[in-house]
């Protein structure tokens, strides 16, 4: 597995679980799964309301919490203070463990200054409860902002990004900033899987059109966090490092922006 260096000098395996969606014991299970197949990324929010069964599946997999790295997120409402030192130790409570690798804004919220979240932020990382901070959602401009009131390097910018959705001046301005992206939602809605020239191209390399995808993401540098309950879909998207994507296919993905 490749990983991206944050600021803290955490290793962040560039293919995580995505959580969103999953509840009760739909979360615990493909947790569970995931950790067994090799996944040490975990990637969950406060809003998806399912910490306690992500933490269930950590435990039930019984991997060592030093070799996992989660990720969890402050809801764009709770972006006081007191707000986010109150989300920080919920997350700690339900999810089980004693610290979090990477603690992220999940949406700006212009209603808040950024100075007061990220000094809350500043406060977690000193005392060893959060590892890196970063942000979800943000723009250029957000990030801008942050970056002039962040007593703390900005690690991670956590956005929608896929063939369709590609933020190529998003992704240089944070690598010439040394803030790691991670594409939420890298598979979009499907639309790769039912893409003909996609799934003839694939085929063709004895690959899945999501693989070409997600592919096209790491080879990028990019942290991707596909979301599935599937074994055999786990396995295929954790199945990125061994096979090069080729120019055809390349040409193939760039074009598909929407």
């Amino acid at each position: 597995m490749k990983t991206r260096t944050l600021p803290s000098g955490a290793e962040m395996p560039q293919v995580g679980l995505g959580t969103w969606t999953l509840r009760g014991d739909s979360a615990a299970n493909a947790v569970a799964m995931a950790l067994e197949l090799g996944y040490r990324h975990i990637d969950t929010a406060v809003a998806y309301g399912n910490h306690r069964h992500v933490g269930a599946g950590i435990r039930r997999a019984g991997v060592p919490r030093q070799e996992l790295f989660i990720v969890t997120k402050v809801p764009r409402d709770n972006l006081r203070y007191e707000e986010v030192l109150a989300a920080a130790d919920q997350s700690l409570d339900e999810l089980q463990t004693d610290y979090l690798d990477l603690f992220l804004i999940h949406w700006p919220n212009p209603s808040v200054p950024m100075r007061e979240t990220f000094s809350a932020l500043g406060e977690l990382h000193r005392k060893g409860i959060v590892r890196d901070v970063g942000v979800s959602n943000f723009t250029i401009d957000h990030l801008e902002e942050a970056q002039g009131v962040t007593s703390v390097p900005i690690a991670n910018n956590q956005v929608l990004y896929h063939p369709l959705r590609n933020q190529e001046a998003l992704r240089l301005y944070c690598h010439e900033r040394d803030i790691v992206v991670t594409s939420y939602s890298p598979l979009g809605r499907g639309e790769f899987v039912r893409d003909r020239t996609l799934q003839r191209l694939a085929a063709a390399r004895g690959r899945t059109p999501a693989q070409l995808a997600l592919k096209w993401l790491v080879d990028k540098g990019i942290v991707v966090i596909p979301r599935s309950s599937s074994r055999e879909h786990l396995a295929e998207n954790l199945d990125l490092f061994d096979w090069e994507l080729d120019d055809e296919a390349l040409r193939a993905l760039d074009a598909m922006e929407g």
